[in-house]
């Protein structure tokens, strides 16, 4: 049958399940590019004709991503709803009984709900179940009295929330419009809201390694730039204040009345992108040319027009290009469609409520990010604290913290030199790394707000923690390591000077496997570190990373490799008064010839407990060859693994936290 005949069936059947007197509501259409797994959904009065519906879904497309579907491309229908509605009925009005008053706080519940009703509160109880709850405009006692204060903070606490739910329906339109399971799957993107200084207000829960570094890269984008309304810029070279090149970042200004407000950013790490070894981490790479594409700062649109095929060209024409080229600008599609939604969310938040008052609250946020780490360290003046650890290779990362009443110093003087190889990191990494820990410290419910540095003065002598950017790519150091595994070693430093927790993990087990046709990346959680009255989690991300695993079924069914075991590394944790969590196993057979790749740490030296409590186990790899024979791998390695053959990884526990109970 024709379009006209299933669709006039579809709403026959929508009415005759419906009221007698029941009309045509509405028309949902989920629609999508042939060969895609998200849709868009399409709403209409009516049932549309199949030419409507294609202008319909092409309108949409380019609202959500900025520019029209590629031409050429098929739209597939995948699915159709039709929804029908019977007349309105005339309902008594609910009448409500006498108010009771909330001097302590109390609990109203019946079968389907359970409503926890605060002090200065009042709530009567309906007659068909409602529940009405009003607040005196001003109570004695412990009731709170209105006031100018207590309207402001009500105004920031609302626009913090506001805004956080900006950055996080950015994150959801990244993870459902990706094409890469590393970003659909296992989460590997952040979004952030920044401030006209590029400064960063609030962020998604998402990678805290991306977070405290997206403010100093946008700051960085920005110098001698004139910004225009609709531009979008891409990056990911470290000199600029990116972490390693398969973190692609993407920057929107967005303008309100014909002035900055603030910028919205994302950065997505790409499975794939050139390199020496597919998966771009390439365990030999000793320059930043050979880690993949660089892209120094790049226009992905130009006050609205689209240079997509500028930014194509940069991915084709490097000379170690993208093995997986489709998949980038798919990705690159979905950030750039995650920005666009955050630029017009902000905009209708400033229509909604005026640009003088969105800018007001991210300034508020701010400031109460700085007094809350102000009253955290005024305790602290006159106290200092030192720590250091190696890592696998001997490299030292040094910490020394002094704290006054001006302020903190961080000093990293007496860490490594610039390392030969891909361990390097970079300022934005470091900063990225103190920016979470003071968050730790502060231990309130604060989004990462960059304010929290105001006080803090970071110092990074040149080194394996801030080395030089020539402007060859084929004369920069490699940083691949730097971002995954250097990261997590000045956060173990630096939370050790500190005495909040044993060491956890320290790495995060960076296992890749691909050929010239695809690539797949995953890290892989341990054990976390114990402290002063806990003991450490197991089996989970630490500190710079927080992805997710890709499940198996996607893993299995998406690349040619089985999974055989994945579980918990039982007794792995360091022993104490309280105990490390336990790492992971996690064994992968190949089912065809393709380079493997691991960049791990923490394989010479297990995780160093505190205040007395043992070490966790150190990681360990290993092949099992077709021959049956079993061969230990080095933390970081590049090889051929053949059809049939299989790796086992044993990921580190943590550390333990006082003496073990006897």
């Amino acid at each position: 049958a024709g379009w006209d005949e299933r669709t006039e069936w579809l709403v026959k059947k929508a009415l005759d399940s419906a009221d007698a007197e029941a009309s045509l509501s509405r028309v949902l259409c989920e629609m999508r590019l042939w060969g895609q797994d998200s849709t868009l959904e399409i709403e209409m009065d009516a049932v549309p004709g199949i030419e409507e519906l294609r202008q319909r879904f092409i309108d949409r497309y380019r609202m959500l991503y900025g520019y029209a579907p590629p031409a050429g491309r098929e739209v597939e229908l995948a699915a159709l709803r039709v929804v029908a509605k019977a007349p309105d009925k005339d309902l008594p009005l609910e009448e409500f009984g006498p108010a009771l008053s909330a001097d302590e706080v109390r609990i109203s519940q019946d079968a389907f709900r359970t409503c926890v009703i605060e002090i200065g509160w009042d709530s009567s109880e309906g007659s068909r179940g409602g529940l009405c709850l009003t607040r005196p405009s001003c109570v004695d006692g412990n009731r709170v009295k209105d006031s100018g204060s207590w309207s402001a903070e009500i105004e920031s606490e609302l626009f913090r929330c506001r805004f956080e739910g900006l950055v996080e329906e950015m994150g959801e339109l990244l993870r459902r419009t990706a094409m890469s399971p590393n970003i659909k799957e296992r989460l590997d993107f952040s979004c952030a809201l920044l401030d006209a200084e590029g400064r960063l207000v609030v962020n998604a829960p998402h990678i805290p390694v991306h977070l405290g570094a997206i403010g100093l890269c946008v700051r960085k984008v920005s110098e001698g730039r004139q910004w225009k309304a609709g531009d979008m810029v891409v990056v990911n070279h470290p000199a600029f204040g990116g972490s390693h090149l398969p973190d692609v970042t993407v920057i929107s200004p967005v303008y309100a009345g014909g002035q900055l407000m603030g910028f919205v950013a994302n950065r997505a790490h790409h499975a794939e992108i050139g390199g020496l070894a597919p998966g771009s981490m390439p365990a030999e790479a000793h320059c930043l040319e050979e880690e993949g594409v660089v892209i120094a700062p790049t226009l992905l649109f130009d006050a609205g027009k689209s240079c997509l095929q500028a930014v194509e060209d940069l991915f084709k024409t490097s000379r170690y290009p993208s093995r997986m080229l489709g998949d980038n600008l798919a990705d690159l599609a979905a950030q750039a469609a995650a920005n666009h939604h955050g630029v017009r969310a902000l905009q209708e938040l400033a229509q909604g409520s005026s640009r003088e008052v969105v800018l007001r609250n991210m300034a508020a946020l701010g400031y109460h990010a700085a007094e809350v780490l102000r009253s955290k360290l005024l305790p602290l003046a006159g106290h200092q604290w030192q720590g250091e650890d190696l890592l696998d290779d001997g490299t030292s990362v040094r910490a020394h913290l002094r704290c006054s009443k001006r302020g903190l110093l961080v000093d990293f003087s007496g860490s490594g030199p610039a390392h030969d190889g891909n361990l390097n990191a970079t300022e934005a990494i470091v900063r990225s790394a103190v920016l979470y820990v003071l968050r730790a410290l502060v231990g309130d419910d604060l989004p990462l707000n960059e304010a929290l540095l105001d006080d803090v003065r970071i110092k990074i002598p040149e080194g394996v923690l801030n080395p030089l950017f020539p402007e060859e790519p084929s004369a920069c150091p490699a940083v691949v390591g730097g971002n995954v595994e250097t990261s997590q070693r000045v956060v173990d430093v630096l939370l050790g000077a500190l005495g909040l927790q044993a060491n956890s993990q320290g790495t995060m087990n960076n296992f890749l496997f691909g050929n010239d046709e695809f690539a797949y990346y995953e890290t892989i959680g341990g054990g976390s570190g114990a402290g002063p009255g806990w003991n450490g989690m197991s089996g989970t991300h630490v500190h710079m990373s927080n992805t997710a695993i890709t499940d198996p079924e996607i893993l299995e069914r998406r690349f040619p490799v089985r999974l055989w075991e994945f579980s918990l590394r039982q007794g792995s944790g360091g022993k104490g008064s309280w105990e490390g969590g336990c790492g992971l196993v996690r064994e992968v057979e190949f089912l065809k010839r393709m380079t493997v790749s691991f960049l791990t740490q923490r394989r010479e030296c297990g995780p160093h407990g505190r205040e007395g409590g043992k070490a966790g186990l150190p990681g360990l790899q290993t092949i099992l060859r077709r021959d049956g024979s079993i061969e230990e791998l080095p933390g970081i390695c590049s090889f051929t693994a053949e059809p049939d053959e299989r790796v086992r990884i044993l990921t580190p526990g943590g550390g333990g936290w006082g003496s073990p109970r006897v």
